[in-house]
């Protein structure tokens, strides 16, 4: 169990060798951990807002991270060092490096009389990141965008909105190519799975999705009875993880087994509840995967974040069909 933010986690992140476990909460300093101890190595100051969004890069030198005081900011990830910073007029929503980490995406919020958009920056060199324009910037007019993922290549991105819709968007034209409404309700979390070929999606209408990254087709569906917030496939198994609960201003008033708190996990192909892992005393934001598939870690409302291996029994477990 790592404590170390004052407030709701709001996303977790593992680098790709999985060494790393970066974590944002509503407080103003992401952390990074060392994921095999729970050991803090250090946190990343200089935001003046909660913040919502943080990516790391593949080769784990540069940090992104996105606020509510209107500023997207990198890092370097071994010093902590703030090495850009560019100014929005609205909240950061959401942020993530493309698969190379050459380009870098964010979306603003819809407020303050300013319509939500998205932009595309070069995250090559620092100077670039601080001085220019962005290379390309979408503006979206309907609903915010919520979650935000890369597509194939880096040719495109895949946005989920508030109002349950999922657009993909061609980078090359800066036009939107699809738009599926498949959820009734904001779509929370995206998470894609190891080859990149599906995503996950995780929505308040109580459903997550398995989509499929191209053509944005839907292949399965787990239900639960509750908002989901955050949605992980396994990188091993035919597994996927789900957490949630209900609004966090509705927690108070009941208890923790009512509030349903738990991490659930699904078959992904069967679509059934297999396992549920307990823990958390509010809504599970955000969750992830370990890249190795052994452990799955956790950020809660009550702003702890839970790093959970599996034992043998989970790794010998078999569907029977």
């Amino acid at each position: 169990m790592l404590q170390g933010h004052e407030r709701a986690i709001t996303q977790i992140k593992y680098n790709r060798e999985g060494d790393l476990l970066f974590s944002s909460a509503k407080d103003v300093t992401p952390n990074v951990w060392y994921s095999l101890n729970g050991e803090r190595l250090g946190t990343y100051n200089g935001h003046t807002g909660a913040v919502w969004c943080i990516d790391v890069d593949w080769k784990t030198t540069k940090f992104l991270s996105g606020a509510a005081d209107n500023t997207l900011r990198l890092w370097d990830v071994a010093t902590g060092v703030e090495i850009g910073n560019i100014s929005s007029n609205s909240a950061v929503r959401t942020c993530s490096f493309s698969y190379s980490a050459d380009l870098a995406s964010y979306s603003t919020d819809q407020a303050m009389k300013q319509d939500c958009e998205i932009f595309i920056v070069d995250a090559r060199d620092d100077e670039s990141f601080k001085s220019s324009a962005p290379i390309l910037r979408m503006t979206v007019p309907d609903s915010k965008v919520t979650s935000l993922i890369w597509g194939t290549l880096d040719h495109t991105i895949i946005t989920g909105h508030e109002d349950g819709a999922i657009t993909q968007w061609d980078l090359r034209t800066g036009k939107s190519i699809e738009t599926v409404k498949d959820h009734q309700g904001s779509i929370n979390d995206m998470q894609k799975n190891r080859q990149g070929t599906m995503f996950v999606t995780a929505s308040k209408d109580k459903t997550a999705k398995l989509f499929d990254v191209d053509d944005l087709s839907v292949h399965k569906v787990y239900v639960t009875e509750r908002p989901v917030n955050s949605a992980s496939l396994s990188p091993i198994y035919d597994h996927v993880v789900l957490g949630g609960g209900q609004d966090a201003m509705d927690v108070t008033t009941t208890a923790a087994q009512a509030g349903k708190f738990d991490a659930r996990f699904f078959h992904v192909i069967f679509e059934e509840e297999f396992a549920r892992v307990k823990g958390h005393f509010g809504p599970i934001n955000s969750l992830a995967f370990h890249p190795d598939g052994e452990s799955f870690s956790t950020g809660g409302e009550d702003g702890f974040i839970r790093v959970q291996s599996f034992d043998p029994s989970y790794k010998e477990f078999r569907f029977d069909y």
